[in-house]
């Protein structure tokens, strides 16, 4: 039976760590200051922005919420992106993701100051992770990373298979592993016999955003298995929230697995927490 990689402990652990940060810049005259941007009324943005600016103010870092119609042009977006660049008291932006259908999303992200990145999609924090500097990463591969760091769970030599290519996860976390000195095969929806390649894996990392896709299988006995999926399914005429992994029989697999929820979600909003002080304190360095 796998141990579960308990990450609302590891994230609370990230805050307490990030909190104290923001104590003592606050005594060298640094504030740390996260610039939040929602535009629409999506109901689960909102929810995720409020639960990011309460977890900021809990420890300190100063929040500004800047909420903007369903109607408003990306060309307005991007004024109000330049000012937050410009203004010396912001620390970090973050533009919540999705945006309304009219807008460029890739215009919006090259458009935010790279130091002031937080979620770490800026194209040239992109580029300094393939150097291997990690200073602003994309915050789940980063919370990942940071799982298995306080685990234990060694990577050099390990093959780490990765199903999901996305920018946001798949990609950065790909590199991530790589700079740790794994051995990293990165899959999609389009890879053949995935369930071979999968089952290969000393670390299986999923995040495809397909309910319970990856079966017993998929595991190879005694592999690490990282759940990023988050899935709202009906059963029972009751809505339940899974991952992209089968739980149950991988859990008897596996060596060490995360749950959904408690697994890796918990540890994004830490991340982030932690990309605003580090762009603060980076901010705040003589150039």
């Amino acid at each position: 039976m796998a141990q579960l990689i308990d990450g609302k402990k590891v994230a609370e652990r990230v805050i307490a760590e990030v909190q104290a940060e923001v104590k003592t810049l606050k005594k060298n005259g640094v504030v740390p200051t996260l610039a939040v941007v929602l535009v629409g009324n999506d109901p689960a943005s909102r929810i995720y922005v409020s639960n990011k600016e309460r977890k900021a103010k809990q420890i300190g870092i100063e929040t500004r919420e800047h909420v903007l119609p369903e109607s408003t042009s990306e060309s307005e977006l991007l004024v109000l992106v330049d000012q937050l660049n410009r203004d010396n008291k912001v620390s970090g932006i973050l533009v919540q993701f999705p945006l309304p259908k009219h807008m460029n999303e890739d215009h919006v992200r090259e458009a935010i100051a790279p130091e002031k990145d937080v979620d770490g999609l800026h194209p040239v924090n992109q580029g300094k992770l393939l150097s291997g500097d990690e200073t602003l990463v994309p915050c789940t591969p980063r919370g990942i990373i940071r799982l298995l760091d306080e685990y234990h769970i060694e990577l050099k030599g390990k093959h780490a298979v990765v199903i999901g290519r996305s920018a946001l996860v798949g990609k950065p976390l790909a590199h991530l592993l790589l700079n740790r000195h794994a051995t990293v095969t990165l899959c999609h929806s389009r890879t053949r016999h995935l369930h071979e390649m999968a089952a290969q894996a000393d670390l299986l990392c999923v995040a495809v955003g397909k309910s319970r896709l990856v079966k017993e299988n998929f595991i190879k006995k005694g592999a690490v298995v990282i759940d990023i999926g988050i899935n709202r399914i009906t059963e029972n005429g009751k809505i339940k929230v899974v991952g992209d992994v089968d739980f149950e029989p991988a859990e008897k697999k596996a060596s060490f697995i995360t749950p959904v929820p408690g697994g890796v979600g918990p540890m994004t909003i830490a991340m982030l927490l932690l990309n605003t002080v580090n762009a603060a304190k980076k901010q705040a360095m003589p150039r």
